[in-house]
């Protein structure tokens, strides 16, 4: 256990290093939030509570994936010459590959939409104006990964079970875990990446998910995850510093996408996927009123809430943004660990 904390804590460090350097690069190369208001008409009342928001340096996700590569890098392997017994639930490379995929492709998906969004051009939008990669085609791509890291949990690792929990029965899905992980991959992907809308709020309710999983991954000895969550948990615990209301730096597509598919496939190789559920259950909550908003406007021909997804609700609202991360913190929390009482019973 000291190990795994010396770990994190030396990520932390390093991370904390590099950020404002990096955050200095982002001013220089123009990685900066772009206006969304449209030069005349309708405005959003999103793009008007975040109008403010305009300039601040977007990106600190490739600095996180950067960082947790290199120093698992070059730190894993030491581990053995150190005389630390290296035990894992899966074989290691496979295990390896597959997470490190996730979070590089992923990553790479998330860069190249952040890029189109800080150079390329903006399309009109029923308010305000788009930037970005289109959406079926960012979608689709999304799936495209998912099923591909699908296959390798089903191919490579042999997964294929879904265990209920509190009870003794477990499914083997055989094939049709592939398009199940997909799902799960994809959805939290983009759970994630609606939630990083307001300052510190999905990476602080990440720092807390990582925890709830590093604590799992102690209970089925997986040496290969639980380095590679106390080097993400130091990374992001750096970055949160100078992510907290007034956020001096965003993650960008690159870290929202990356974290959100990892964070699932982290889940799925632990193999709580119910538990996973609660861990995450903030992110489940924001995508799930952003589809009931998409459904009651396309369906119903009206909006279901003032605003979607939840966090915007609030705000709508009247609360504050630290208001709304500080106890969505808390929220976070106790679902974790509701989440390994679960896992753990």
């Amino acid at each position: 256990m000291a190990l795994f904390l010396g770990l994190l804590i030396f990520s932390f460090l390093i991370t904390s290093m590099a950020i404002v350097p990096f955050i200095n690069l982002l001013y220089r190369l123009k990685f900066t939030r772009r206006s969304e208001l449209p030069k005349k008409g309708q405005v959003s009342l999103a793009d008007k509570l975040h109008h403010w928001k305009v300039g601040t340096p977007v990106g600190g996700g490739i600095l996180i994936i950067f960082m947790v590569s290199l120093l698992y890098a070059l730190l894993f392997p030491l581990l053995k010459y150190l005389g630390v017994y290296i035990t894992a639930v899966h074989p290691l490379r496979d295990e390896l590959n597959i997470i490190f995929f996730t979070f590089i492709a992923y990553g790479l998906l998330g860069l190249y939409d952040d890029l189109i969004k800080f150079f390329g051009k903006a399309e009109k939008a029923p308010l305000g104006i788009r930037l970005g990669i289109n959406r079926r085609v960012k979608f689709l791509i999304q799936i495209v990964l998912g099923l591909t890291i699908g296959a390798m949990l089903f191919i490579n690792l042999k997964i294929d079970i879904l265990h209920l929990p509190l009870t003794d029965y477990v499914f083997h899905l055989g094939w049709l875990y592939i398009p199940f992980t997909a799902l799960i991959i994809v959805a939290f992907a983009n759970a994630y990446n609606i939630t990083d809308g307001l300052d510190g709020l999905s990476t602080g309710l990440l720092m807390i998910c990582l925890f709830a999983f590093w604590i799992l991954s102690f209970t089925v000895l997986d040496t290969t995850l639980s380095v590679f969550l106390a080097l993400w948990i130091g990374a992001i615990i750096a970055f949160l510093y100078f992510n907290i209301f007034p956020a001096r730096i965003w993650l960008g597509d690159s870290g929202a996408l990356a974290f959100g598919a990892t964070l699932a496939v982290v889940g799925l190789l632990i193999g709580k996927i119910f538990a996973m559920a609660f861990i995450g259950g903030f992110f489940i909550l924001e995508v799930a009123s952003s589809l009931i908003q998409i459904l009651g406007i396309r369906v119903f021909k009206r909006r279901i809430f003032k605003m979607a997804p939840f966090h915007l609700m609030l705000q709508a609202r009247g609360w504050e943004e630290p208001k709304i991360v500080s106890r969505a913190w808390l929220a976070g929390l106790m679902l974790a660990l509701l989440g390994i009482w679960l896992a753990i019973i």
